[in-house]
């Protein structure tokens, strides 16, 4: 009988020790010495590790300035790989504190766990010839000046520029990225639209034939802001995170430094009434 009472004292004390740990905040972990683990995923130029598994991207360098912001520094950090699908999953098992992964901000996930405040706009946006001769910064403005406008087939924005009324005669399919670059240089279309990051990418290669037209005039139902998720039960971290970053926004020559490498711009930052309330109820 003793025996069996000090297993199931055993057992107990076991119980809630894991039972402890895992109802610790961040805040608290960290207090104790523990570590923040830092969860992404493969997405360049968002987030993703290098050969030795550190953080590169610019929503990880964002998060890295914020943190620093905090008086947290990366040996006080691990970093952690997933896969898409399982950020959300792993940061609710306690396999990840923060997700950096670049994710937008959606009504579902906003069910699922916190974010932070925005770290950015993002979404489609139009390249141009240099100087925007035409004054095209989104489909009304291509409408309004019977100019051709170009795109990938099968692309997201095919759909968008139909719902937005251009008609099929002001419009040109190709195929994909390299078919868009080259229907710009050739001057067969007047305009692209694309994601923000792939008109960056070709603007790079353009030699100064191209610039991106201010992406903020796009449709607001294009764009999307992004932030870093959090645990529920880690409201206090989340809030002193929000508090740092807004420093970190007000003052942002270093986070622009680091995240600039990646294409991180201040084209990204957001409306004032683009808020992580605003987009969790779209």
């Amino acid at each position: 009988m003793n025996r069996f009472l000090k297993s199931i004292g055993v057992f107990l004390v076991i119980l809630f020790s894991i039972t402890a740990v895992s109802a610790e905040t961040l805040t608290e972990k960290l207090k104790n010495g523990g570590k923040l683990r830092l969860g992404f995923g493969t997405a360049v130029p968002w987030a993703y590790a290098g050969d030795s598994g550190e953080p590169l991207g610019f929503v990880n360098m964002i998060a890295l300035t914020v943190l620093e912001e905090m008086g947290i520094t990366k040996d006080q950090m691990e970093f952690k790989t997933f896969e898409w699908s399982g950020l959300i999953p792993g940061i609710n098992a306690g396999r990840s504190d923060i997700i950096t992964g670049g994710m937008y901000i959606t009504p579902k996930r906003c069910k699922s766990m916190n974010f932070s405040d925005p770290i950015g706009v993002f979404g489609d946006a139009m390249m141009v010839p240099k100087g925007n001769p035409k004054g095209i910064y989104n489909y009304a403005d291509v409408i309004s000046k019977g100019a051709k406008l170009v795109t990938g087939a099968g692309f997201n924005t095919v759909a968008a520029a139909k719902k937005y009324g251009v008609p099929d005669s002001q419009m040109m399919f190709v195929e994909g990225e390299v078919g868009i670059l080259a229907a710009m240089k050739a001057g067969r279309a007047d305009a692209a639209v694309q994601t923000l990051f792939g008109a960056k990418e070709h603007v790079a290669k353009s030699n100064g034939m191209f610039e991106i037209a201010d992406p903020k005039k796009m449709p607001e139902e294009t764009l999307n802001v992004v932030g870093m998720g959090f645990r529920k039960t880690d409201v206090e971290f989340r809030d002193n995170f929000n508090k740092a970053l807004a420093k970190v926004m007000a003052n942002p020559a270093k986070m622009l430094k680091r995240a600039g490498e990646y294409g991180y711009g201040e084209a990204q930052f957001q409306p004032a009434h683009m808020t992580t309330a605003w987009a969790c109820n779209r």
